[in-house]
């Protein structure tokens, strides 16, 4: 299983230094829906093309003709008049594979840069710093998930504790109308405001009034800001007959940092003394160990440590009270599933 999850990593940095690749230092400045030039346009295009041929996990690409698939699909990209109608068209493209954690993301979206961080120890030696001169991946935002339907309305899948947009009141569900009175992006709306105000124009219900929200950009570092709102997730919620209920929401699973918080969390956090615990893995980015689901393993121990001086802290922390994995909704009862486990947890 680790092989398998260590290929599956080195496919994805390799996918995102294809993205960085195409792009130079000075594509971080101004607006990012500029076109380019066509041989910009060409060279994402089949990078994409050959990483996906020489990499993809099946060596047989889900029975596909990849180089018809080339001969469809380049002339669109060629013809596309910006970055994101090419991403469009790649996007279409890779979507023919009918596989998962396949994707193409432009400096439009915020997953390129929370991707980039996440992978930026593989990336440094694949050209991070012609992107970003400091080292450092940020980009200016707010904190919130939003996804566009097929309609073109641009909606707020999720909001990060912590995060300006959390902070100036942005709701799961809310429809994004407009920043500044300009059409909404997530990150050109952003661009040359941060620590500014900017006046998001939102609607709250399908037949609402739209209602104006005022939100404070910041310099976003994708990491910090995941393992932040993930700490700053963790309440507890008072239920019927006494239950308290513990909620804390991981925003990225892609790295020990993140388990270890959660583990501190249960065992000397505000979740110490709850009864049950919802465990939510909604929006965000995975890339959690099997061995992570060790945390809920009844039968292993967990011990406490002092040392010489009189300090202790806990080690291989459990959880041995009911859990519920929120990972996609379901208002008819819950009932999540993993990849590789499927279970229902009823909070009695």
């Amino acid at each position: 299983m680790n092989r398998i999850l260590a290929t599956r990593r080195n496919i994805l940095a390799l996918a995102a230094a294809a993205a960085l690749d195409a792009r130079s230092a000075g594509a971080q400045m101004g607006s990012q829906s500029e076109a380019l030039p066509t041989e910009t346009d060409q060279a994402a295009f089949d990078e994409v093309w050959e990483t996906v041929r020489d990499r993809f996990y099946d060596p047989r690409l889900h029975g596909l003709d990849w180089t018809a698939m080339r001969a469809r699909y380049r002339p669109q990209a060629a013809s596309a008049r910006s970055r994101e109608e090419m991403a469009v068209v790649v996007n279409a493209m890779l979507a023919e594979l009918g596989a998962s954690h396949t994707h193409y993301y432009t400096p439009e979206e915020p997953a390129y840069y929370q991707l980039a961080d996440i992978f930026s120890d593989a990336l440094r030696r694949r050209g991070l710093q012609r992107v970003f001169p400091t080292g450092e991946v940020t980009y200016p935002g707010i904190g919130a998930f939003t996804r566009a339907d097929d309609q073109g309305r641009t909606f707020v899948t999720g909001v990060v504790e912590g995060a300006p947009a959390h902070q100036a009141g942005l709701l799961l569900g809310d429809e994004l109308l407009s920043a500044d009175e300009r059409p909404f992006r997530p990150v050109d709306s952003f661009r040359g405001k941060v620590g500014a105000s900017v006046s998001l124009s939102i609607r709250r219900t399908p037949s609402g009034e739209p209602m104006a929200i005022s939100v404070a950009p910041t310099d976003i570092h994708p990491n910090a800001m995941f393992l932040r709102g993930l700490q700053a997730s963790a309440h507890i919620v008072a239920a019927g007959d006494n239950a308290r209920i513990g909620y804390v929401h991981v925003w990225s699973y892609a790295g020990r940092r993140y388990q270890s918080a959660l583990e501190d969390l249960i065992a000397e956090g505000p979740l110490r003394d709850a009864d049950a615990l919802v465990w939510d893995l909604r929006d965000g980015w995975g890339g959690a160990e099997p061995q992570y689901l060790d945390l809920f393993n009844l039968r292993a121990p967990t011990m406490q440590v002092t040392d010489r001086n009189g300090e202790s802290g806990m080690v291989d922390v459990k959880w041995r009270k009911p859990v519920a994995m929120p990972r996609l909704i379901s208002w008819s009862g819950m009932s999540f599933r993993w990849p590789w486990v499927s279970f229902l947890i009823r909070l009695e």
